[in-house]
């Protein structure tokens, strides 16, 4: 049975969140249901819907209007077994001293480099990305100047990558990895079981720092918040307050012409620029708490 898709964008989070419920009402129903900000910088919101036959375009067409949203473009998928094309096209990626690779790369990890498996039907986070290489060559500076953190907290963790990479330097260590998506965290305890870190890295789920076991855990030697420009500026005063002082964050998921915006709010709130690197259209910041306000 053919696969479809059925996207549209529209303005603000609440609005969007709005349709996403009212799809999955739908019928037929549809599979699954996505909700994502776009990384544009345009504060648009995507709602998406996944349908094993053909969806009911006439339904689709009264949601988009009664939401305010563009219309529905929907699309047949061809059918495509995404973890062998993933295999095929992913290859391992080299960071520092990090390397990050598929079970199907694993003969592959070259001898005094940590090693990081991401499966690779579990793409997202897998190091491919601008931004994940931009936190993994920040970390990887860090760690050249020495001192090891006694805390460290990977917020918005995705497959917890960030997380697991702190943990093979510093396995004495206390690490957090925290998400807002429970799929997520499924994810991350899978990726840290796979690479025998389960006793070292805590995941859990949790809308920015609102968490007990986040709060616990401060101050935080180092911080990771590859995210979205939006809360990262929202959450700079609560990143900054959850470090210590002399404390270190590395910020990602910032497109190029949005990081001199998000770099200002940290400074405002308590930081140093430490370092800046643009890999592709993705920006990855580094900052220093030089102490209180």
């Amino acid at each position: 049975m053919p696969t479809f898709t059925a996207l549209t964008t529209l303005t603000g989070k609440d609005a969007a969140e709005a349709l996403g419920e009212a799809l999955e009402a739908l019928e037929p129903a549809p599979t699954g249901v996505g909700v994502f900000e776009l990384e544009d910088g345009s504060g648009l919101w995507e709602v998406g819907g996944y349908f094993e036959g053909a969806p009911d375009l006439a339904g689709l067409a009264l949601l988009a209007k009664i939401h305010g949203a563009k219309d529905f473009v929907v699309s047949e998928l061809p059918e495509t077994d995404w973890v062998a094309k993933v295999r095929r096209e992913l290859s391992p990626v080299t960071a520092g001293r990090f390397f990050v690779y598929g079970s199907h790369d694993a003969d592959k990890v070259p001898e005094g480099m940590e090693p990081l498996l991401i499966e690779a039907s579990m793409a997202f986070g897998t190091g491919h990305h601008g931004t994940t290489q931009g936190c993994l060559l920040a970390l990887d500076k860090l760690v050249s100047t020495g001192g090891a953190p006694e805390a460290v907290l990977d917020l918005g963790c995705g497959t917890a990558v960030l997380a697991m990479a702190a943990a093979r330097i510093w396995p004495g260590a206390r690490i957090l990895a925290s998400d807002i998506d429970p799929v997520a965290i499924e994810v991350a305890e899978v990726n840290t079981g796979a690479n025998g870190l389960s006793e070292h890295v805590h995941c859990l789920v949790a809308e920015g720092l609102d968490h007990p076991d986040l709060a616990a855990a401060a101050p935080y030697g180092l911080i990771f918040a590859n995210i979205l420009k939006g809360p990262l500026i929202a959450l700079a005063e609560g990143i900054t307050g959850s470090l210590k002082e002399g404390g270190n964050v590395i910020l990602s998921g910032i497109l190029n012409e949005q990081a001199d915006e998000v770099c200002e709010h940290y400074i405002a709130a308590g930081n140093s620029l430490v370092s800046r690197q643009e890999i592709g259209d993705w920006t990855t910041l580094m900052l220093h708490k030089f102490g209180s306000k």
